[in-house]
């Protein structure tokens, strides 16, 4: 609309008066409207009083954005975030002298007039008449209070926060009606006490008590004269007379806020005198906040929280509303994270991997049966430093949930082969050819079809010398993988991958498993807390339990919300896992996983190597505690050969060699205490030594070995015929197009 002075046309300042007298048929009057000589903005007053009237009569007030607290199982503080650094305190915790400093600066009748002040009002639209610019607003503190609510409803939404704060009459019609009420329900104390506690101090500081925090050190309590001053005065433009940035400019504003405390006689001119010879003394507390300042190296475990948090229908019916709940904060959000496994998980990885390596190790520790995270952590930081090796990258989890697109996972995956082969009628005495190197077996079923090795594509064990027969128990232990590829070529591809996701082993990044019998060599991409999980569920004799990591959430008023469980599936029968946790035992005791032994404490476990040295794990387990380790590059460039790690050189390295040693240090720590059960083995036969052998006998059986079981003894199969196809289609995932992987 046209600056408009002749020809009938209303100026702006005989708007805003035309508009104080229709507005005071409502029981009120406009209250702070700055207009520009220039140019009305907004509505016309014609249409203010319908405007008024339709305005909804009760104004929502949100609940004011506040720190969350993120706690260990034990109680203790992982870390604080917020969107929104803000502490809420009564009046009663605010110094005096910060309460009369922000009512002389930014309202000094604030305690003589309703909702609007009529002489403030009368002033503003004069002097901004006569200067043709907003040059003099006269907005209360409780209009101001509502135009806060407002921009804390907009949340982090441009859009919405550019709405609230829009110079348009029709905003300050909406800002009036709603300061009327507001001057009704809570009375002038109430009011200033949540004006203090909103409004915005600058340096990520909302509320006096985090502004005081921030500059001061202290709580809003304590605040002297000449410190609530200089906060007092900051609220008119935080970045102008940010005193960190500006010391001088906001010592100017302190003494014109000092200077106008003695006007409204609420400090005499000497005290006055006396605040302004004093300098600008800040004790800044830099804002840490954020997964950044988590304790313990729980950085990663902290944004997989949020992660959770936001994906799970349980706070919210929809993404956006759990995101609302989350920006508002106030949380207290109890976690399964054990403080005692986290500690040892972190002085595992410090001691073997350094931050600077050229690979890096991932480490998570579960709770059998329960699907508990007790432990995550990495040796690479959590942070955005790429020059400290600093990265946000969460290597111990899936693509969804803040991780990369997995790692090859080698050996590691033929426990789930055999447990599929068990749970089929396989004996674990079942004895294959077992060569040092052989085409992969062909056609092979799989869930819709056959698998064809068109290509002609070969693997091969890791050493010359692993010639079989072997049968599960030896292949097991040795990691054979000519063995693994003939079980799974004879009962199909479709149990292993059905196996597979009964026990909640998918891809990292969201892909389906390929349907090919290198599957059982472990080519399919896979993360840390996957396989970790996976595990638990031999512990638990045969139950898979959903990784879960929150337990408790309290909201700002602290109460509590439901939170999501676990969902357990029996995804084998106990005798099978029984069976499995026998043949993962012999690994660590007799087999590629010494290394990793736990002493006297019952443990098993699996190695796993990849093609070309990419990647080494150790995936473990005691019946209380299961735990995946994974070394290598993030970027799957650097080959573990010929290389240091922890300052110690390898010329090639293994999954027993140095994930194995990361996860005995790590669980040992977390296991300190802890009662230390037996696993229910079961009597696996020992093959029949081959020539130049010598036969193992009764007295060399190691103490606790378990004794034959005669309800269920397990008949000695014989070999198979040869399926060695010729042809091929391997597609990437049969061989590695002709590469022969070496899955130890």
């Amino acid at each position: 609309m046209g600056n408009k002075r002749s020809g009938g046309g209303l100026s702006p300042a005989q708007q805003a008066a035309k508009f104080l007298g229709v507005s005071a048929l409502a029981g009120a009057v406009l209250a702070g409207i700055a207009l520009p000589a220039a140019g009305a903005l907004g509505l016309a007053a014609k249409g203010s009083v319908e405007e008024f009237d339709e305005i909804p009569a009760n104004m929502k007030r949100p609940p004011l954005s506040q720190r969350t607290t993120i706690l260990d199982s034990q109680g203790g503080t992982i870390a604080t975030v917020f969107s929104r650094d803000r502490t809420l305190v009564d009046l009663k915790d605010i110094s005096p002298y910060m309460q009369k400093a922000i009512v002389a600066i930014e309202d000094s009748r604030f305690y003589e007039h309703g909702a609007v002040d009529m002489k403030g009002i009368l002033r503003a639209v004069n002097e901004n008449a006569q200067s043709g610019s907003v040059s003099q607003g006269a907005s209360t503190l409780t209009q101001q209070y509502v135009k806060n609510v407002f921009v804390e409803e907009a949340g982090d939404d441009p859009t919405k926060v550019a709405q609230a704060t829009q110079q348009t009459l029709g905003r300050k019609i909406r800002e009036l009606k709603y300061a009327i009420q507001v001057e009704q329900e809570l009375g002038k104390k109430k009011i200033l006490e949540n004006y203090l506690n909103i409004t915005f101090f600058g340096q990520q500081a909302y509320g006096i008590e985090s502004a005081s925090q921030r500059y001061f050190s202290k709580s809003a309590k304590d605040l002297k004269l000449e410190e609530a001053a200089l906060l007092a005065g900051i609220v008119q433009s935080p970045s102008r007379y940010d005193p960190v940035n500006d010391s001088e400019e906001a010592k100017k504003r302190r003494n014109v806020v000092l200077q106008r405390m003695v006007a409204t006689r609420d400090i005499t001119q000497e005290e006055a005198d006396a605040a302004k010879k004093k300098p600008v003394a800040l004790e800044v507390s830099r804002p840490r906040q954020g997964c950044i300042t988590a304790t313990r190296g729980a950085g990663f475990f902290c944004d997989y929280i949020k992660k959770a948090f936001l994906n799970e229908p349980s706070f919210g019916d929809t993404r956006e509303d759990r995101a609302d709940l989350w920006a508002k904060g106030g949380l207290k959000i109890r976690t399964t994270l054990d403080p005692q496994a986290q500690e040892s998980v972190q002085a595992a990885i410090k001691d073997n991997v350094r931050q600077n390596d050229q690979v890096a190790t991932a480490v998570s520790i579960v709770e059998p049966g329960t699907g508990k995270i007790l432990g995550m952590g990495q040796s690479r930081p959590y942070g955005s430093d790429v020059n400290k090796n600093e990265t946000v990258l969460n290597l111990s989890v899936d693509e969804r949930m803040g991780g990369g697109a997995g790692y090859q996972p080698g050996s590691t995956f033929k426990p789930i082969v055999a447990a599929a082969a068990i749970e089929q009628g396989k004996s674990p005495t079942q004895k294959y050819r077992s060569p040092y190197e052989m085409p992969y077996p062909s056609p092979v079923t799989t869930c819709s079809g056959n698998w064809t090795n068109t290509q002609n594509e070969k693997l091969a064990n890791e050493n010359e010398s692993e010639v079989g027969p072997y049968g599960m128990k030896e292949a097991t232990a040795k990691s054979v993988n000519t063995y693994f590829v003939e079980l799974i070529s004879e009962i199909g591809i479709c149990p292993v991958t059905s196996m597979a996701e009964k026990m909640g082993v998918n891809r990292a990044d969201g892909q389906q498993m390929a349907q090919a019998p290198s599957i059982a060599l472990g080519t399919q991409e896979m993360s840390p807390l996957t396989m970790a999980a996976a595990y638990a569920t031999f512990a638990s004799r045969g139950t898979y339990c959903t990784p879960i990591a929150i337990e408790a959430v309290t909201d700002a008023d602290g109460k509590s919300l439901p939170v999501p469980k676990s969902k357990c599936n029996r995804a084998m029968s106990p005798k099978t896992a029984d069976t499995v946790n026998t043949l993962l035992k012999g690994v660590v005791e007799d087999g590629t996983g010494k290394q990793a032994g736990l002493g006297s404490r019952p443990s098993a476990g699996k190695t796993g190597t990849t093609d070309f040295r990419y990647a080494a794990w150790f995936v473990g387990y005691t019946p209380n505690m299961s735990g995946a380790v994974w070394v290598g590059d993030p970027d799957h460039k650097r080959q573990m050969t010929d290389i240091i790690i922890g300052g110690s050189y390898y010329d090639k390295v293994y999954g027993g060699e140095v994930p194995g040693p990361i996860w005995k240090a790590a669980m040992a720590g977390a296991l300190t205490g802890k009662p230390a059960p037996d696993f229910n083995l079961v009597d696996i036969p020992k093959d029949k030594p081959k020539d130049g052998e010598e036969e193992e006998h009764e007295d060399d059986q190691k103490p606790g070995k378990p004794k034959p079981d005669e309800d269920n003894p397990w008949p000695d199969f014989t070999l198979p015929p040869d399926v060695l196809g010729g042809g091929g289609n391997g597609g990437g995932n049969g061989g590695g197009n002709g590469r022969w992987p070496q899955a130890r």
